[in-house]
Order: C-alpha cells, then sequence, then structure tokens
C-alpha cells in the first residue's frame, strides 16, 4: 500500500526552508510503520536536501557558500536572469529517499529535511510518495 501527499509552500526570500515536521506529518497521516519515503520537488530552481536543524547558521553559511560558488551573473545565457539557481537545484538534487521504521523518519540528532529555494519568492510544491514495506 502506498500513500501520496502535496506540502504547499510559499517562499518569501532565497534560502533553506525546514520542512521536516510537515514530512513528519505525512507519514503520521499514512500510518505506515515500515517503508520507504521519497521526497521530490518538481521545480527546476529549487531543491530538496538533509543539514544540521540544530544551528540556524548553517542555513546561512550554506546558502552563502553556494551564492560565493554560483553568483547571479549576467553574462548567462539563460533569458530569464536565474541560470544560477537552474545550477543550484541541480548540484543539490530535487529528491531525497527516506527510511522509515517503526513509524518514523530515520533522521541523525541534528538532521532536518529542507526545501532550498533558489529563486524565491514562489509557490512551491513538494511531492511525499511512501511505500509500506509488505
Amino acid at each position: 500500500m502506498g500513500h501520496y501527499s502535496i506540502i504547499r509552500l510559499n517562499t518569501d526570500i532565497e534560502g533553506m526552508y525546514d520542512i521536516t515536521s510537515k514530512v513528519k506529518e505525512c507519514l503520521k497521516q499514512s500510518q505506515v510503520k515500515s517503508g520507504i519515503m521519497v521526497v521530490f520537488t518538481t521545480h527546476t530552481s529549487a531543491a530538496i536536501t538533509i543539514n544540521e536543524n540544530a544551528d540556524p547558521d548553517v542555513k546561512s553559511d550554506v546558502m552563502k557558500t553556494l551564492n560565493q560558488k554560483f553568483p547571479k551573473e549576467r553574462y548567462h545565457e539563460h533569458m530569464e536572469g536565474n541560470s544560477d539557481a537552474h545550477v543550484k537545484s541541480s548540484l543539490v538534487g530535487p529528491s531525497l529517499s527516506l527510511i522509515i521504521e517503526d513509524g518514523k523518519i530515520i533522521l541523525g540528532t541534528w538532521q532536518g529535511i529542507y526545501f532550498m529555494e533558489f529563486d524565491g519568492p514562489r509557490t512551491r510544491t513538494v511531492h511525499v510518495k511512501i511505500m509500506e514495506d509488505k
């Protein structure tokens, strides 16, 4: 048996948005105790990742580093002017696969699930597919 949910986000700025509680709520609604969860975004200028959720400076450090390595440049050929966002999205990736055991997502002590906005503000969607072990 599987379960499918959509998380809707309104981002106000570029940055990392902690969606851990929203993803956990999808799992709770599914009532799945053991299986695999895929968290995926369909946007080409955003990404999904896991990172530390204890120190908020980690989020700003990650974004600063990505922006230093891949700045907004006017020489890109993409006419929308957001090629840096597409590059960042490709590097970080659009999805995660997570393990579910005993009705919980397996995450490390300091880990959180993040939606990464590289081209905000935007209205975004995150798709969550949960597949139960047989």
